[in-house]
């Protein structure tokens, strides 16, 4: 969506001013279909028919989506805890408390946070949460584009990248292809300065039948955003740049229907 003039409306912090995005309620969304599996309430039926589809083959996905926050929290928590007080957050979702700037500040009460995302219901919540907060902007663009991301001066009015950067890519790069994953985190990770932190946890193929991958894939096909399952190797891929720390890449949650993985890293 990077260029669309909607990514305009994420820009206006003058609230008197902001026109709420069109939301397409025509095909399922992700991140309504993940507030729908966390028990949120900012979905529509369209997203409630493509999640319980999805949970007929995943039927533990809510629980490895609320283990996948908790991974979120603890990241957040852990690089804080090793002073990083600047936070990017891309593929953000709707706000599910605690958020990125809630954990961050439970340790930097002054942590500064740019949120990323391209659905609209994501910054119409986030508008609302953080309509007074001057050191959180939340800016619509597509994650694949970031030279865009980099570039976007409310990301960079709250964001100084030549000291450490908190950068947050939980659950999302599953909905990145496989082929263009890599090249995309290692542009992201080329801006970083030495000291920061990077967070990912995606979804991978590793130990689930091979039908349930299907048609969880399927079901994903007509949202907007396909998803691509990789496998675990694959996921090594997305490290190019930046080096793990204890205690490497983890299961977040596995089981016969569901495996994510997680891992925390650091750039040199």
């Amino acid at each position: 969506m990077a260029g669309d003039r909607t990514d305009e409306w994420s820009w206006i912090k003058d609230s008197s001013g902001w026109i709420p995005p069109v939301i397409d309620t025509s095909r399922p969304s992700v991140a309504r279909m993940y507030d729908f599996y966390l028990g949120g309430k900012d979905h529509f039926a369209v997203d409630r028919d493509a999640a319980e589809q999805v949970m007929r083959g995943f039927p533990d996905v809510a629980e490895a989506a609320r283990a996948n926050r908790e991974f979120l929290v603890r990241s957040v928590r852990a690089m804080a805890g090793d002073g990083i007080d600047q936070f990017l957050d891309l593929g953000t979702g709707i706000p599910t408390p605690p958020n990125t700037h809630e954990a961050a500040r439970q340790i930097h009460p002054g942590a500064s946070i740019a949120y990323v995302d391209n659905d609209p219901v994501v910054m119409v919540h986030n508008r609302a949460l953080l309509a007074s907060d001057d050191q959180t902007v939340t800016v619509m663009h597509d994650l694949r584009d970031p030279a865009t991301v980099l570039a976007d001066p409310m990301i960079r009015s709250v964001i100084d990248f030549g000291r450490p950067v908190g950068l947050l890519m939980i659950a999302v790069l599953h909905f990145v292809d496989v082929v263009s994953a890599p090249m995309i985190t290692s542009r992201y990770y080329r801006e970083l300065a030495p000291g920061s932190q990077v967070a990912i946890s995606v979804g991978v193929r590793d130990g689930i039948d091979p039908e349930i991958v299907a048609a969880g894939e399927k079901v994903y096909a007509k949202s907007n955003a396909p998803a691509f399952l990789r496998s675990v190797v694959q996921v090594g891929e997305l490290l190019d740049g930046v080096e793990p720390v204890a205690p490497g890449l983890e299961d977040i949650y596995r089981s016969d229907q569901v495996h994510i993985v997680g891992v925390r890293a650091t750039r040199a």
